[in-house]
């Protein structure tokens, strides 16, 4: 008899109003796919507008319901809720800088009740990935601080939305924040890193990380959304690559545990398991 695995996608968006919804995942466990990290969308894809704080509500309540939606599919699901650090671009064009970052600090604040309360397992933020004024930068920084310090006091990972590049200077902030930068995950991580490196399926150094025995997660960064068909990964892609992987050997048993179920439940707290 084969072996089962755990395969997880540790950054899953399911978009009811885009896309296929939760029965996409029908796509993700007939591949092999066991678990995903469904990531909360931005109050946008929700047509929210928010202007406090509780306005972000209903971004994660629907989250949830998601979540359970998917479970009923069979597959596991872990929801992350936060706020989308791009969130500040589309406020600051409402209101001003200051009031733009206290509102998302304080849709931290909400979305900390939601971890608190186990009904999910981290928080998500993140800066800009693409370039912003100083005041912008420093602005989202001191939202990212705020979400670094959020996760340690509940003891949660922390996903971010930044750069394509170490990132070192986050290791820093979490550090000050006093949390582990190795629970903090770099969404999207295409080089090495301080934090925990979530990467995508089509990376060209996979192989070489699975034989160094990296720690590391694997993500297709899902989008569910019909009018993008191909953007990003489809919900098929980290099952058919590791399927793709074992069939020609270049991981292993051990590899499939590490990378799918040991590495993950070391970052999220719960857990990977067939």
């Amino acid at each position: 008899m084969q072996e089962k695995f755990p395969i997880l996608d540790d950054h899953f968006h399911i978009n009811r109003r885009t896309g296929v919804g939760p029965a996409v995942v029908r796509e993700f466990m007939r591949s092999g796919g066991t678990h995903i990290v469904l990531v909360s969308l931005p109050s946008w894809s929700h047509e929210i507008a928010p202007s406090v704080p509780e306005d972000f509500r209903p971004v994660f309540d629907e989250l949830l319901t998601t979540a359970e939606a998917v479970r009923e599919e069979g597959c596991v699901c872990y929801p992350v809720c936060g706020v989308h650090p791009a969130e500040i671009g589309k406020l600051c064009a409402r209101m001003s800088l200051a009031e733009a970052e206290s509102l998302m600090c304080g849709a931290l604040d909400v979305a900390a009740e939601y971890v608190a309360e186990g009904k999910a397992i981290g928080l998500k933020s993140g800066r800009p990935h693409y370039p912003v004024d100083q005041e912008v930068r420093d602005a989202s920084n001191r939202v990212l601080l705020h979400a670094l310090t959020l996760a340690a006091d509940l003891g949660c990972a922390l996903q971010i939305h930044a750069e394509s590049d170490s990132c070192a200077d986050v290791a820093d902030l979490a550090t000050k924040a006093g949390m582990n930068p190795a629970r903090v995950v770099k969404h999207f991580a295409t080089c090495e890193t301080p934090l925990h490196p979530s990467v995508t399926v089509r990376e060209p150094f996979l192989a070489e990380w699975f034989a160094e025995k990296r720690e590391f997660t694997m993500e297709s960064d899902y989008m569910d959304d019909l009018s993008r068909p191909g953007a990003v990964n489809g919900p098929r892609s980290v099952p058919r690559r590791m399927q793709r992987m074992l069939q020609e050997g270049t991981v292993t048993a051990e590899d499939m545990w590490r990378v799918h179920s040991a590495v993950p439940e070391k970052i999220y707290g719960v857990p990977f398991v067939v």
